[in-house]
């Protein structure tokens, strides 16, 4: 399988600085880079859990937020996320359904020689939609009760292991009043802002 996806190289300021293959990128000394993580809800208010690929080169079989990816070049994070949510999970949302949690996330995790080093936005999103997994990006998916999750995620009681980056996410999103309101039903349908 050849993967030509590319990846924004950021400087530690945060500024574009060029792309690099995403595959051949990721290794003992993976340079920063642009990416972004997003948390489903629906209406009932529970939150999407997601089992990355067992065939993903980084953190296979690992439980973590509903989707992540990487911006391609010159495309913006919302549009990214909307791009990733329909590939790995068939879900189709709209800009407005995605709201920004975490702008300014950033963070470095490592297992097995592969580091992740990312300025990665976090967003949330509240579908209507049963996911339909692509089975090369998600190996499985549950809908789980948030607070819950979150505690247990927390306190390392969880039953599945989560990502680096999801444990680091949680800790910020805990108490976040947008994930609350994500967890709301409005009246207009409409995500929260």
């Amino acid at each position: 399988m050849v993967d030509d996806e590319l990846i924004v190289l950021l400087s530690d300021d945060g500024r574009t600085i060029g792309t690099a293959p995403k595959l051949a990128s990721h290794h003992r000394e993976t340079p920063l880079h642009s990416a972004f993580s997003s948390y489903v809800f629906d209406g009932e208010g529970r939150f999407l859990l997601t089992r990355r690929a067992l065939s993903k080169k980084t953190w296979p079989g690992v439980w973590t937020n509903s989707c992540c990816g990487h911006p391609a070049p010159g495309e913006d994070a919302v549009s990214a996320v909307r791009r990733r949510l329909n590939h790995e999970l068939g879900l189709s949302v709209t800009a407005e359904e995605i709201v920004p949690l975490l702008p300014d996330f950033r963070y470095r995790a490592e297992l097995d020689g592969i580091v992740e080093n990312e300025i990665c936005p976090v967003f949330g999103v509240r579908v209507d939609a049963e996911p339909v997994p692509n089975p090369d990006e998600v190996e499985e998916y549950r809908w789980v009760d948030w607070p819950t999750f979150v505690t247990e995620g927390l306190a390392g009681r969880s039953e599945v292991g989560l990502s680096p980056w999801a444990l680091l996410q949680l800790a910020q999103l805990e108490d976040h009043p947008v994930v609350a309101a994500l967890r709301k039903p409005s009246p207009s349908g409409e995500a929260p802002r």
